[in-house]
């Protein structure tokens, strides 16, 4: 199967994933919140798991003691948050998931810091649901 392919509004910063997405998930957590400009959409991929085309425009911003932010210097788009603290998931990213070109044949599967989601924002379906806490648990880190 060929992989996902993704870029910015503009184009500018482009990307491909190593391997098909199968799934995406959401984070509520005031962070992700003030980057995306509302909950955060991502696709969980491993350090080695995305290609970035060479670009210039692409800037980062350390947004904590533990990750970091990708976007697009020219359009403003947000393109990624990647995991800085050690441990076993160390240097994963959460791609944008409206960053893709295709999103097909991908199940949204899972919400973070849901302890931290405006009373309004409400999926319906069943997924796993994660705090704050168990999220910090599993990857070593803190909003």
């Amino acid at each position: 199967m060929a992989s996902k392919t993704g870029s910015c509004l503009c184009g500018e910063v482009e990307y491909e994933l190593v391997e098909e997405p199968t799934s995406y998930g959401a984070c509520h957590c005031g962070m992700c919140r003030k980057f995306s400009g509302g909950i955060e959409l991502g696709i969980q991929v491993p350090a080695d798991g995305v290609r970035f085309v060479p670009t210039d425009k692409l800037a980062i911003f350390e947004s904590s003691d533990w990750a970091e932010r990708g976007f697009c210097m020219l359009c403003g788009s947000s393109v990624f948050w990647r995991l800085t603290a050690e441990g076993p998931m160390k240097g994963m990213f959460s791609i944008a998931a409206g960053t893709l070109e295709d999103m097909s044949g991908m199940s949204f599967d899972a919400e973070v810091y849901i302890d931290h989601k405006p009373a309004s924002h409400e999926f319906a379906g069943e997924r796993t649901r994660l705090t704050q806490a168990e999220v910090e648990a599993m990857v070593g880190g803190g909003e």
